[in-house]
């Protein structure tokens, strides 16, 4: 009985809907409105684009009608969802047009120095003209580039230009006039990367050493003729715990860099990560290590070409040991499984200082016992045979010297044709 009483209300709701639908006015048609265009690219993220207009047809009466809020800059075209807020830089930032010229409170030029007599000689790097801004920041300092009064330097391949006062511009000048009057000139020099285990050498040949001043301490650096530098060269070469570690002949053009590296990867499992489809439920994560010696020789000669200015620069890195630490991952096979991990226990050595001395003269430099510049195995032997069990051991030291010779341009080195820019770069091992 209930049943029926429900359908009988449901036909009653239907009739009327269907009664008032026909007696309900009809929608005015829509007004004519301008043709219609396809959307334009990026149309899609909510801007109109200044050509495109549409006309929503008029709603019903009984329905509200919607007014899309206007976007701001959408008549310019611009999408506001990419530009910053602008209030929010108002609040922040204060941000001014300035006077339109350069403070010179304190009497600063502009110049602008021809340096393509250099740049165009130079073949063995892309920006030639970036080594003439890095010595002109050795020789004036970073920071009176960044404060009062106010500089700039900036170089293109072609032409260097500077606002500063005078006295800045007369060191700027003397800097880049040993540029380009060596004409981007090779230079022979011979740079020798030597270690002795035992530092005793100093005993026999301090009597022909001139000391200078350094910076870095536990560092020493000494000046000699090239005549006594060749005969102590000889006596060291005689020792059983004599080793070198470079090419001595170096092609360098003036007032570039040079590098002289041996590395080694030295491969180690940094992490492990469980990963139950594997066959032992993990996989190793492993990384590498560069172990090994890399030093960067970068001469000035001066513009009577009597003495050198040079800025050398080494670092050692050594891996002592591989620490291992046992980690848990548990499997359902294996619930007490464990993974090794290995932790470098490192050996860092890091140098570099600027020197000046005459070119007749030989430039010595002891960087006191560190770390063995040459990656060599842990592994003990007897005879040239490997041992059964390891024995403890302490990382490899030895004392290390740079001797850094001028040998005169390259036409006046005898086999120097043959040489060629970089030759004293080594293999990455």
């Amino acid at each position: 009985m209930w049943a029926r009483s429900i359908f009988t209300a449901f036909i009653f709701s239907v009739t009327a809907i269907q009664a008032w639908a026909q007696t309900a006015p009809a929608a005015p048609s829509p007004t004519p409105g301008p043709a219609w265009h396809p959307a334009a690219p990026g149309a899609d993220n909510g801007v109109v684009p200044p050509t495109a207009t549409t006309t929503p047809a008029p709603l019903s009466p009984a329905v509200p009608a919607f007014t899309t809020p206007a976007v701001p800059g959408a008549a310019s075209g611009v999408n506001p969802f990419l530009a910053p807020p602008p209030a929010v830089l108002r609040r922040s930032l204060r941000v001014t047009a300035g006077s339109g010229t350069l403070p010179n409170e304190q009497g600063q030029v502009w110049r602008e120095y021809d340096i393509s007599p250099y740049t165009a000689r130079v073949t063995t790097t892309k920006r030639p003209e970036q080594g003439i801004v890095d010595w002109i920041l050795r020789e004036t300092g970073y920071e009176v580039w960044h404060t009062e009064p106010l500089g700039i330097l900036s170089a293109s391949p072609r032409i260097l230009r500077v606002y500063h006062t005078p006295q800045m511009q007369a060191v700027v000048a003397d800097i880049v006039d040993r540029f380009v009057s060596s004409e981007a000139e090779t230079r022979t020099f011979s740079l020798r990367i030597v270690t002795i285990d035992n530092p005793n050498w100093r005993v026999t040949a301090h009597r022909t050493l001139r000391p200078i001043p350094t910076q870095t301490p536990g560092v020493s650096a000494w000046l000699l003729p090239k005549e006594d530098a060749a005969v102590l060269l000889s006596t060291l070469q005689r020792r059983s715990d004599y080793r070198e570690h470079s090419s001595p002949h170096l092609l360098v053009n003036n007032g570039q860099a040079t590098v002289v590296s041996a590395l080694r990867g030295r491969p180690f499992i940094r992490d492990v990560r469980p990963r139950p489809e594997a066959w032992q439920g993990y996989d190793e994560l492993r990384s590498q290590i560069d172990e090994g010696f890399s030093l960067e020789f970068n001469p000035l000669l001066s513009t009577d070409r009597r003495s050198i200015d040079a800025m050398v620069k080494c670092q050692i890195d050594q891996v002592e040991k591989l620490v291992p630490v046992m980690l848990e991952v548990p499997t359902q096979t294996s619930p007490r499984q464990r993974a090794r991990v290995e932790v470098p226990q490192m050996s860092y050595f890091r140098f570099g200082e600027r020197f000046r001395w005459p070119t007749d003269q030989v430039l010595l430099l002891g960087l006191g016992i560190v770390a063995l510049p040459v990656p060599v195995d842990s592994t003990p032997t007897l005879a040239g045979l490997p041992l059964p069990l390891p024995l403890p051991s302490s990382p490899s030291r030895a004392d290390l010297l740079v001797i850094i010779e001028s040998k005169g341009p390259v036409a006046e080195t005898p086999g120097a044709a043959s040489a060629a820019p970089g030759a004293g770069q080594l293999p990455r091992r």
